[in-house]
């Protein structure tokens, strides 16, 4: 059962698969609820963290699907990263998908002017985190999918219009969505889709490090074409469907599951006033 209540349907869609999942910081990022989702459908896990404060969050909740497999990587140090995959490799020998769920920038200049409160160091960091980091991953993955594979990353709509204070963020995710696309055009030949999944604003931890950012549910909710919250079945189906075969033929695509927020231009509220 996950936090919001909906229940995970098994199935078999993912039998004999193994991917990577990396992003998890606790039970209500978005990187588990699609963890949850794949291990239903019946795939072999593992997970990587960052610290000693991440591993006791990260640990229990793998071993509640049957993962055993915790790796500690830091995308900003390449020789850690060379560790965690190797550690795969180890393990496994070759996987079937990568889920990319990793993002940051400093809090402080998710507020106010973008122009103002960006910084050279905060602003290279932010791009060295969010969006560096999945071309990196992405390389290392492919070296372990011989026989073709998905990967998946995570952005928001932030990387197409101006969003209050999401700022240096948001310019993360236009060059993340930019890299799937040309990861996408490399990994191809190799029969490797790889896609990006723009939800929309959920209660995560990411979230709440953006200035305003619980504002931004209640917005979302009232200005989406369905009128509610974007919900984790919605995001997990999707990367369930771009991971597995259902989603073959499907690559460098920028999938919103936002509840239809994405699309709207003007709220009918404010027509008229």
């Amino acid at each position: 059962m996950a936090e919001d209540g909906w229940t995970m349907p098994k199935g078999e869609l993912l039998r004999g698969k193994k991917g990577l999942v990396m992003g998890v910081a606790n039970h209500n990022s978005i990187a588990w609820g699609i963890a949850t989702q794949l291990a239903a459908q019946g795939a072999e896990l593992a997970f990587t963290y960052l610290g000693e404060g991440l591993e006791r969050r990260v640990r229990p909740l793998a071993e509640s699907i049957g993962a055993d497999t915790l790796i500690p990587a830091d995308v900003t140090d390449d020789a850690s990263m060379d560790a965690a995959f190797k550690a795969i490799k180890d393990k496994w020998g070759t996987i079937d998908f990568l889920v990319h769920s990793v993002a940051f920038a400093n809090k402080d200049e998710l507020k106010g002017s973008f122009v103002e409160n960006t910084t050279r160091e905060g602003f290279l960091t932010a791009m060295n985190v969010s969006a560096f980091s999945f071309v990196d991953s992405a390389r290392r993955a492919a070296e372990l999918m011989p026989n073709g594979g998905s990967i998946v990353t995570m952005t928001y709509l932030g990387s197409e219009r101006v969003i209050p204070n999401y700022n240096t963020m948001g310019v993360a995710k236009a060059a993340l969505e930019a890299a799937t696309r040309y990861v996408a055009r490399d990994l191809g030949p190799k029969g490797i889709r790889v896609n990006a999944i723009s939800a929309g604003a959920m209660r995560t931890l990411s979230l709440a490090g953006i200035s305003g950012g619980r504002g931004m549910i209640s917005q979302g909710r009232a200005f989406s074409a369905l009128k509610e919250d974007t919900s984790m079945e919605g995001v997990a189906g999707c990367a369930l469907w771009l991971l597995s075969d259902l989603g073959r033929s499907t690559t460098g695509e920028v999938v919103h599951v936002d509840a239809g927020f994405h699309m709207i231009g003007l709220p009918d509220e404010e027509v008229g006033a």
